[in-house]
This record gives structure tokens, C-alpha cells and sequence, in this order.
């Protein structure tokens, strides 16, 4: 009897590998072995597969099934890999045919039904480009799986539907009785809309300064740190920054999609546009923000928010070891995550935002008469963000209390729609001036840049580099000067940064340190 093969694909991160799944029938005593590494949630699937084709009125062979997974070599997790076992199984003994150049991407139900899986879209994207351009998922799935260009996807409720298709006997076949989704919430999952209050940048009175320390930290996807007493406004302006944002490209919105779908219990059906918003509380494990787990390390809140904003609220408080752990990312953009069972890499641009009291107590601000804060308690705390940490936040800046006059004046702020208007157009000029070297920011331009092509009159640095002889900057910091200053000359609408956007992006830097 000849081999039955299928194929399936393994993610390890958002990287997919093409598993080849070939069954064999022996003449021996009744047996299921499953081969090629398999976990335990996989090596379940040998009693799954059995009801499942059994009740699609398809039942397996009672003689021993041999199940390999190459290569071998690679661990293989999850119950994805259902669909295409039970498809190899009953292509070996002749139920089914023409299966061999598809993919199949789905976990059975002991009922026959196909169940939706997570990390669709990454993996069809590594299925396509590999080569393999039909796919088979569950219904469920099929409209997250269709957002991959030339990607032939067909989505089925059930294996004995999948059966059908690829030329079963329809009188062997046997459809169950679907029960009614509003009778089984989790066969429903359907995702519900939640009403939530628009965040809007007239919301907030007062904050002219730290309202344009946003603004260019949108404009030219810089990190931001505020430091002020409770009460200040710090959450409200980091809250509001996803909303002056511009939308994400076809690519970027690939990448954040597919990244989402790896930890969404619900199908994506449409890319996500907008960019990503990650707040987690300052007792999150590192696992959780980083990124990690058992087996394959699973993306955490900064890949998560790639192509948005990581909001770290009370940033000292965080573990200092967690809060270190972001420089890699703030440099490279991604996360390389090593465990013992493997190596998983996650894209992770994201805009950091920190925001800190004063003291511990929070009171350390004006006069500071009723802070009870000793200056150890006070320098422990600020300790426990490193200084290699601080010197890649781009604008660093105070928020003071907001006064009775700033929101009893009866004037409106700008809303965010204006002030996105002048970020988009500030990322445009951006993406003209730095496309030549595939760049969009002005914060992912690289030092030689700066100091070649895009390099300022010695008479417009004049300020930095006093700054620098006076070592109150490193390198790193005079490059991030100078990037802040350009994103203050696209917002005003000049073709390079004068001295005056020199001086201000100095001061954005500088003036927390100082205060």
C-alpha cells in the first residue's frame, strides 16, 4: 500500500518551516505511532484523529499507522497539525487523493468538526512563500488565512467536507449535525464590539510643552519620557499617542496582524491598520513583556506592540532586569528570544513611553514642601532605570501640575485629527528624503547618515557639540539630538533643522536631568 503524504507548517515564532506528513499502514497488530518530535498537545492528536475520522464515517484502519513529521528534527507543537495526520492517514489507504501539494492547517474536534487555530496568517505567509500556494483551513479561520496574497485558501467546517473535496466516497461519508453556534458559545467565537469613549488630544488642558514633546515624538518615532507628580496628565498624553499616528502600510500591517494572530483566540478577518497600543502593569514577569514561556517563546507586549507604542507606566517600578532587557529591541527592532527548546525571533519597532513620578512618593514637585522622601529613597528610584536605558529615550522632559486657569479658561485644545494632520505630513516628508536608503523615520536613521549625507553646518551644532565637550551627552545621544531635530523641522514645514530646532531638540533631552 503506498505512502499517504500531506503537509503542515511549524512555527517557531513568526518563522514557518513546511512539515511534510507521510503515513504508512502496516500489517501488524493495531497501532497509532506518531513520529518526527511531536509535544505532548501533538501526540494527543492519535486519539483525536481516530473519533474524528471515525464519526466523519471515514474510520481508520485497524492495522498500525505510522505517522512521520520531517524533518524530524524540528519540534512541533500544537494541535494544527491534526487535519493534515488524519488526511495523510486516509490518503495511505486509498479514502482519499490528490492531496499531496496542499497544505492543511487545523485541529480536529471528536465530532469530525474543524476547530479554528492560532497563527494562521504567519503561517500561510511561510506556506506561500515556500511555494505552496493551496491551503486548507477551517472555516473559521479562512478569512484570516485569505489576507496572504496569492494564497489559493479554501475553508471547510468539517472533515468529512475536507473529505469530500479531495475524493472520498460519498457514500461512505458521513456529515454530522452542526449544532447551532447560539447554543455553543465556542463554536460561535464571535468577537463583540466594545464601546469605549474616543481618546482625544482636546481632552487635555494645559501641557503646551509636553503637547508638542508628543507631537514630534509622533512625528519622528522617537521615545518619550515624562516625569511628574500623580495627576499631571503623563497617562492621558501616552494614551493619545496611538491616535495621532499615521496608518500603517500594507507591509507593516502584515507584520502586526500576524504577530496579533500568534495569541488571538479569535480569526483576524481584515489586517489591523491602526498602530498597536501595549500598556502592561509594572508587575507583568518578564516573560509576559519580553516575550517567552514554555517550548517555542511566545511574543510578549513589545513585540506586540511593533509598528505602536509601549507605554511602561510608573517605569520604576518595573524590574530593572526587564526594563534592560527593551535596549536590545530599542536598537535592532527585534527580539531574540533563547530557550532550550528553541530560538524564536519577533520583530519589535515599537515607540517606547515611560512615565515616572518625581519621587516615590510623588510629591517631589514645585516646592516640594510635603514630599517625605529622603534624596537616597529618591535616588534609589530613579536607579532603577539605567543609564544605558535613558540615553536611547530620545526626549526627556518634565510635566508639571496643571493649573486652575489652564482648564477653566473655557478654550478648546486641538483635537487629534489636527494634530495628526501634521504628523502625517512631517512622515511623509520623511519617507521623500529617506526612502533612497529604505527608511521612513527620522528615527531609524543609522549615526553615518548623520554624519554624511544628512550631516549639519558646524554653525547649527554649535549648541550640541558644546554639549558634547562638556560630556553632558554620549554619542548615542548626540545622534538622537540630531534625529529630533529634523522631525522638529518637517513639523514647521523646513527642508533641514536650523539652529533653533537644534537648541529645542537639546532641550527636550536635557531638561529632565536638570530639573
Amino acid at each position: 500500500m503506498p505512502l499517504g503524504r500531506t503537509y503542515a507548517v511549524s512555527l517557531v515564532g513568526l518563522n514557518g518551516y513546511i512539515v511534510e506528513v507521510e503515513a504508512d499502514i502496516g500489517q501488524t497488530l493495531p497501532a497509532f505511532v506518531l513520529l518526527g518530535l511531536p509535544d505532548a498537545s501533538l501526540s494527543e492528536a492519535k486519539e483525536r484523529i481516530r473519533a474524528a475520522a471515525r464519526n466523519a464515517g471515514l474510520p481508520l484502519t485497524r492495522r498500525k499507522i505510522t505517522v512521520n513529521l520531517i524533518p524530524a528534527s524540528l519540534p512541533k507543537r500544537g494541535s494544527a497539525f491534526d487535519l493534515a495526520i488524519v488526511m495523510s492517514a486516509l490518503a495511505a489507504a486509498g479514502d482519499v487523493r490528490g492531496c499531496g501539494s496542499t497544505i492543511f492547517i487545523a485541529e480536529l474536534g471528536l465530532d469530525g468538526r474543524l476547530r479554528p487555530v492560532q497563527g494562521v496568517l504567519p503561517a500561510v505567509m511561510s506556506a506561500v512563500e515556500s511555494g505552496f500556494t493551496q491551503i486548507v483551513v477551517a472555516s473559521d479561520n479562512a478569512a484570516e488565512a485569505a489576507l496572504v496574497p496569492q494564497a489559493h485558501v479554501r475553508g471547510f467546517g468539517t472533515l468529512a467536507e475536507v473529505a469530500l473535496a479531495f475524493g472520498a466516497d460519498p457514500a461512505e461519508v458521513e456529515l454530522p449535525i452542526m449544532v447551532d453556534p447560539a447554543q455553543h458559545p465556542a463554536a460561535a467565537r464571535q468577537m463583540r464590539d466594545v464601546l469605549a469613549v474616543p481618546k482625544d488630544m482636546s481632552d487635555i488642558a494645559g501641557q503646551a510643552e509636553a503637547r508638542l514633546a508628543v507631537e514630534v515624538a509622533a512625528a519622528g518615532a522617537h521615545h518619550l519620557m515624562m516625569v511628574g507628580p500623580p495627576g499631571a496628565g503623563k497617562t492621558m498624553l501616552a494614551e493619545r499617542i496611538p491616535g495621532i499616528l499615521p496608518d500603517l502600510t500594507d507591509e507593516q500591517a502584515m507584520e502586526v496582524t500576524a504577530i496579533h494572530s500568534l495569541g488571538n483566540a479569535l480569526s483576524c478577518s481584515e489586517l489591523q491598520r491602526r498602530p498597536p497600543f501595549e500598556s502592561p502593569h509594572h508587575t507583568a514577569s518578564a516573560a509576559s513583556i519580553i516575550g517567552g514561556g514554555s517550548g517555542i517563546p511566545r511574543p510578549g507586549a513589545a513585540s506586540r506592540a511593533h509598528r505602536g507604542v509601549l507605554f511602561l507606566d510608573e517605569a520604576p517600578e518595573y524590574q530593572r532586569r526587564i526594563l534592560d532587557a527593551l535596549r536590545e529591541p530599542l536598537e535592532n527592532g527585534e527580539l531574540v528570544l533563547h530557550r532550550a527548546a528553541g530560538t524564536a525571533t519577533y520583530p519589535a519597532r515599537f515607540q517606547l513611553v515611560l512615565a515616572a513620578n518625581p519621587c516615590p512618593c510623588g510629591l517631589a514637585s514645585g516646592k516640594g514642601t510635603d514630599c517625605t522622601c529622603s534624596p537616597q529613597q529618591r535616588r534609589r528610584y530613579f536607579d532603577r532605570m539605567s543609564g544605558p536605558l535613558l540615553d536611547r529615550v530620545d526626549l526627556q522632559l518634565p510635566v508639571h501640575r496643571v493649573s486652575l486657569s489652564d482648564f477653566s479658561s473655557g478654550t478648546s485644545a486641538e483635537d487629534s485629527a489636527t494634530v495628526a494632520a501634521r504628523v502625517s505630513a512631517a512622515r511623509a516628508v520623511q519617507r521623500e528624503r529617506l526612502g533612497r536608503w529604505n527608511l521612513h523615520t527620522n528615527a531609524e536613521v543609522p549615526g553615518r547618515l548623520l554624519q554624511a549625507e544628512l550631516r549639519l553646518p558646524r554653525t547649527v551644532t554649535v549648541s550640541l557639540d558644546k554639549a558634547m565637550e562638556q560630556e553632558s551627552l554620549t554619542k548615542r545621544g548626540y545622534d538622537r539630538v540630531l534625529k529630533v531635530a529634523w522631525s522638529v523641522a518637517d513639523l514647521d514645514g523646513r527642508t533641514s533643522p536650523g539652529k533653533g530646532d537644534v537648541e529645542a531638540a537639546l532641550a527636550f533631552r536635557t531638561q529632565e536631568r536638570a530639573a
